[in-house]
């Protein structure tokens, strides 16, 4: 069996299984359960100091109880992709346990023609996926031998490829016992993210930044992906998950159009920013999780 190695342990989060396991608990007790089961979640992806309370609001409304798989969409950092690519390895480590990728529903996805295989350095090399996999285990530890895992990298995706892995991926949304995680991180501002969007009207910075996120956010909880991308178009804001992002919204869409569709409902339940932006030399980071349910 071959194994992801935790890269990221020891420095994004703890390498220490006890303490992470804490830490987890810790963030979880304070988040409340208010938009659950769900069926899909918005979470962010940064070091766990940054964002691991604002992930907890996310991973809370998950009902380990129903859930066997567990579908994970990460952005590309590091490697050009034009769609969406696949791991070629069969378990993924983390420091509670490994977590074990469903090989059924890989090759399901492989039969279509639309997926590649990234390497082992590509794989370990990405954290959009990693920083997910400690949360999961987390909060399916009571089920650890009863789920399965099936991580997808997310390339750079045109809002038509978007529309064909969402068609792709929404039979395997409409399963109750299918779990969607869509790893993103909200603006990023400042020179070295080469962005400075700004609305003086707005007040200081980060509240001109609250307010761009916010309305990215509207558009998400209304489930309209070509407004999402009319919206990214129009402000450029540097959501890193935008596109698997974008492949939720065509998935939901897909399922909305069909007859006798099930009653969706989007919400996001916390906000968070890495640091408050007061001038031009400072940047931040910022994070946002939310919930789909099917009602």
């Amino acid at each position: 069996m071959t194994c992801r190695n935790a890269s990221h342990a020891g420095s994004w989060y703890t390498e220490n299984g006890n303490e992470l396991s804490r830490q987890l608990d810790l963030w979880l007790s304070k988040a409340d359960l208010t938009h659950g089961p769900a069926r899909a979640i918005i979470a962010p992806h940064a070091g766990y100091s940054y964002c691991g309370a604002c992930a907890a609001y996310a991973y809370r409304q998950v009902s380990p109880v129903v859930v066997k798989r567990i579908f994970i969409l990460g952005p590309s950092h590091h490697v050009r992709l034009g769609g969406c690519a696949l791991s070629s390895l069969d378990k993924y480590q983390t420091p509670l346990y490994d977590l074990t990728i469903d090989k059924q529903i890989y090759a399901e996805l492989e039969a279509t023609r639309q997926f590649e295989w990234m390497d082992v350095q590509t794989d370990e090399d990405e954290h959009s996926i990693e920083m997910h996999l400690p949360y999961i285990a987390k909060v399916m530890e009571e089920y650890k031998t009863g789920f399965t895992i099936i991580p997808i990298l997310v390339g750079s995706l045109t809002p038509e490829k978007e529309a064909k892995y969402g068609a792709i991926l929404a039979p395997y949304l409409a399963d109750p016992q299918n779990l969607l995680v869509i790893s993103s991180d909200f603006c990023h501002w400042g020179s070295r993210f080469r962005y400075t969007w700004r609305d003086s009207s707005r007040g200081h910075i980060y509240q001109s930044i609250e307010w761009l996120d916010k309305q990215g956010m509207d558009i998400i909880e209304k489930m309209d992906p070509r407004a999402f991308t009319d919206y990214l178009n129009k402000y450029g804001n540097t959501i890193c998950g935008r596109h698997p992002i974008g492949v939720l919204l065509q998935a939901i869409a897909k399922l909305r159009s069909q007859p006798n569709a099930p009653k969706m409902s989007l919400q996001f339940l916390k906000y968070a920013q890495s640091s408050q932006c007061m001038n031009h030399q400072d940047s931040s980071v910022s994070y946002a999780s939310a919930s789909l349910v099917f009602e």
